[in-house]
């Protein structure tokens, strides 16, 4: 009889727990204040793809779950040498806003293209097509905010910490981790 009640006890505590949306990451660290100056935050390079020309790039992960402990949004900052690019794709689970601070890059939103200047804002809802080029001669500076977690896990999966060495990866090893990103690239 004790048997019985325990596995009663067992179902009726997992029918009431609800479960885990499996795209939220978990995080058992509880949202932090920060004030974090230009060079803080999580600083990492992106690794090419084997044969492309464009040099790694450098970004800082400022705000999502492993860094201040937010659970409903990702923050970050990114340098983009001139003719680099951010490839075709799109966010499955987030919107994002992408805030031009300098420079000159093409967009292509959607079915829709555009030269933008510094100081320009992007909004990309979720499930559209966005790719920009650098079309500057200056590198130029973006601040990228995602309306909930889930993309940081595709840029940690393509890149490493600033300082360790830089290896190129292959098409398949970026398609790996498009599911955890919730990302799909062209």
């Amino acid at each position: 009889m004790r048997g019985l009640y325990v596995l009663l006890l067992s179902l009726m505590t997992a029918a009431i727990t609800p479960a885990r949306t499996p795209h939220k990451p978990a995080t058992k660290l509880a949202a932090q204040p920060l004030i974090l100056e230009k060079a803080d935050g999580e600083k990492r390079v992106r690794r090419p793809i084997e044969g492309s020309k464009p040099a790694a790039s450098v970004f800082f992960l400022k705000i999502d779950p492993k860094n201040g402990g937010s659970k409903h949004l990702v923050m970050g900052l990114e340098q983009m040498a001139p003719g680099g690019v951010i490839p075709m794709h799109k966010h499955l689970e987030q919107d994002e806003i992408l805030f031009i601070q300098n420079g000159t890059a093409h967009v292509t939103l959607g079915s829709r293209e555009q030269d933008v200047h510094g100081g320009a804002t992007v909004f990309i809802p979720q499930g559209t097509w966005i790719s920009v080029k650098n079309t500057g001669s200056e590198s130029i500076g973006m601040v990228f905010v995602f309306s909930a977690p889930g993309y940081e896990n595709y840029m940690r999966c393509t890149s490493v910490p600033f300082g360790q060495p830089v290896r190129p990866m292959t098409l398949k090893e970026r398609d790996r981790c498009m599911a955890p990103g919730e990302v799909m690239y062209k």
